[in-house]
């Protein structure tokens, strides 16, 4: 698995200015060529590579490895988009390097190309970014990310073996609560929703209001939410992961994709379903995981909220409000997330081959496993 170093640049104004052009100049050629693509209708990387290699050393003035990592940046966004949208990059868009053009250097030093050769710019990092840039491999971008210069390394990242797992820990993954396990944690997204409501009211305000100082205010709130929000995905992933560790689970998760595409909410309610960070969450649980060696598992989410893990009637009238569950034919009850958490597990365990899957008319049965590991099941 590949992680993410960011480490931050120390650049005098010299320096600085010097990269900030750099900058600017990749970013320009990104959209001629861009432009160039789109009127020829090229997209992969070798035929746009032909097309415009030679002119774009002569037109921005730069050298091979720089035109070679623009060329590749374009390719990119256009296999990633729409195929008749013609490209525009920011004049400060993260621009990608690679091991010619970049090279760590004993003393908290890196060595960068710009227009005018190579300098030698410090930088800082934390104690965990300086372990894993050790193993730094492959590309890097160099940022300007409010008024500071940074440099995101591509590095390897170290994984334990995969353990035997004897249980498995069921998480729903939800926008009032953000996760709910089998075991009944509750991990809210009340606090969440009340940023995302105080940031979207501040920012309203702001626009309407116009004046350079609001627009200033807007600035510095850029991203504060996404921030807020990451930090708490982070936080909640790894307590997740702390657990199934714990008991020697593996992690059963839905197979959300697509959700946005397939669900339509009222009007009200939409900017709270598109500020829900699912991917995010899921993302960082599964890195987490990868690290300590535990596995995870993606199950059929469809009806595990609605399902009695008692009957197995599956009934919408099973989720008699957003946040209780009532079964209609056993009267099994309890909070619906906790529900959903119980059949998101029990999917888990059939997938995992902890459970034999039942035949129809039957009930599942375990595994032969050992007294202590039963007793868990």
């Amino acid at each position: 698995m590949k992680l993410v170093a960011p480490i931050r640049l120390l650049p005098d104004a010299t320096q600085s200015a010097l990269l900030r052009e750099t900058l600017e100049r990749c970013n320009a050629a990104c959209t001629w060529i861009a432009e160039t693509a789109n009127e020829k209708c090229i997209r992969r990387q070798y035929d746009i590579h032909h097309a415009v290699y030679a002119e774009t050393r002569t037109r921005f003035g730069l050298t091979a490895q720089a035109a070679v990592r623009c060329i590749s940046k374009v390719a990119d966004s256009l296999k990633a988009g729409d195929e008749d949208a013609i490209r525009a990059f920011r004049p400060h868009a993260a621009q990608p390097y690679d091991q010619r053009i970049f090279r760590l250097l004993p003393g908290d030093r890196v060595s960068i190309w710009t227009l005018t050769g190579r300098i030698v710019v410090p930088f800082t990092c934390g104690s965990r970014q300086r372990q894993m840039i050790v193993r730094a491999k492959g590309q890097a971008d160099l940022m300007l990310v409010r008024g500071k210069w940074m440099l995101a390394l591509t590095c390897d990242a170290d994984a334990m073996a995969a353990y035997t797992p004897i249980d498995v820990l069921g998480v729903d993954l939800g926008v009032v609560n953000l996760a709910c396990d089998n075991l009944g944690n509750t991990y809210t997204g009340k606090h969440v929703e009340a940023v995302r409501r105080r940031q979207h009211t501040r920012r309203r305000a702001l626009q309407k209001k116009g004046t350079r100082s609001a627009k200033r205010a807007l600035r510095r709130a850029s991203g504060r939410q996404a921030r807020f929000q990451r930090h708490t995905n982070h936080c909640i992933s790894k307590a997740i992961v702390a657990v199934a560790q714990r008991d020697r689970c593996a992690i059963a998760l839905e197979d959300l994709s697509g959700i946005r595409d397939r669900v339509q909410a009222p009007r009200r309610q939409r900017a709270r379903l598109h500020n829900w960070g699912f991917h995010e969450e899921r993302a960082l649980i599964t890195y987490k995981a990868f690290q300590c060696g535990t596995p995870i598992v993606l199950v059929d989410p469809r009806n595990t909220s609605r399902e009695c893990p008692c009957c197995h009637l599956i009934d919408k009238r099973n989720r008699k409000t957003r946040d209780d569950f009532v079964c209609i034919r056993c009267g099994f009850a309890g909070p619906a997330d906790h529900i959903a958490g119980i059949n998101i597990r029990s999917r888990g365990l059939i997938a995992t081959g902890l459970v034999v899957p039942p035949v129809k008319g039957t009930t599942p049965s375990l595994l032969s496993v050992s007294p202590e590991e039963s007793r868990l099941l």
